[in-house]
């Protein structure tokens, strides 16, 4: 079977600028890649003559979709950017104990290869570099999350991929777990709503919204203390409930571990639950659900969301 021609010089330095902006930055990136790629004991191949002032020819490298692995051209990252083509969408950057550096290269890269950006627990630092570096992003200090979206070429309304899906909160506390699963949401593009202070202690809240609730495709339920609140939306709406169990209460909720326990015996057989306060994991399963239904999102009893 023929093979198509390795690529030149020029070639590899035009699909790598877009990341490394810096010429040095791109010249030390080649050198290294070329260092990686060539067998032991021989010298990388020469290609066509680089313009002054630039590297040698650096060989091709090879993507392959799927487990095997490719060198990584930046020492400090390993960035997976075929995770979008594996499980439709990119790669989420867990902020809390990185730099801001390394945080707005990885996006960086990102946005070089044509994906959005989603950030979670981010500290100030990250969050100023974030937004200096990318004046679209969006930073939501409640949810310790910065959200950068790509620039939109067909109108936003064409934009969303899926839903309706709740995001159900019991008290005010649980607010922030809850805005880091709409920031998740709104990133996968999914149409999302929000329903805060409907805990089971003033239970006449949540019937006013019942009508809503079941015309979602999943609900997110945050909730500490005792965590009641998935077993009685559950009972309420023919879909999937996400429980996300936080850390709030006094001394028997152990950190939100009595919350976690509550969801994951409940009654209800809609109810599943995440890790303690993982807004994010909660809201990105919710997420896929979401984007999976959209083909039955045009049936007959489909009907607009109501507010309230």
């Amino acid at each position: 079977m023929a093979t198509a021609p390795d690529p030149s010089l020029e070639q590899i330095r035009q699909a790598l600028a877009p990341l490394f902006p810096s010429t040095p930055r791109l010249d030390a990136v080649l050198e290294r890649f070329a260092a990686l790629s060539a067998p032991a004991g021989l010298s990388p191949p020469a290609g066509p003559a680089p313009p002054a002032g630039q590297s040698p020819a650096a060989p091709t490298a090879s993507r392959h979709a799927g487990a095997e692995e490719v060198p990584d051209v930046d020492p400090d990252l390993d960035l997976d950017l075929d995770r979008l083509q594996r499980c439709g969408f990119p790669e989420v950057v867990y902020g809390q104990g990185k730099s801001a550096t390394l945080v707005v290269g990885i996006v960086r890269r990102q946005r070089g290869a044509g994906q959005p950006g989603l950030v979670t627990r981010v500290c100030e630092e990250q969050a100023a570099a974030l937004t200096r570096e990318f004046p679209e992003a969006v930073h939501n200090p409640r949810a310790g999350t910065v959200r950068i979206p790509l620039p939109p070429v067909i109108p936003t309304a064409q934009l969303i991929r899926g839903g309706p899906v709740f995001v159900v909160t019991a008290g005010s506390s649980d607010r922030p777990v809850a805005e880091e699963a709409m920031e998740t949401l709104r990133w996968m593009q999914i149409e999302c709503h929000l329903i805060a202070d409907v805990g089971v202690a003033g239970p006449q809240r949540l019937l006013r919204h019942v009508p809503r609730l079941r015309q979602a495709v999943a609900v997110v339920c945050v909730a500490g203390m005792e965590a009641a609140l998935p077993s009685v939306v559950g009972g309420h709406v023919p879909c999937p409930v996400i429980g996300v169990p936080t850390s709030v209460g006094y001394g028997a909720s152990f950190q939100g571990v009595t919350a976690m326990l509550s969801m994951l015996t409940c009654c209800a057989s809609n109810v599943v639950a995440v890790n303690i306060d993982a807004g994010f994991k909660g809201g990105y399963v919710a997420g896929l659900i979401a984007s999976r239904s959209v083909t039955s999102a045009e049936t007959p009893d489909s009907r607009p969301i109501t507010s309230a």
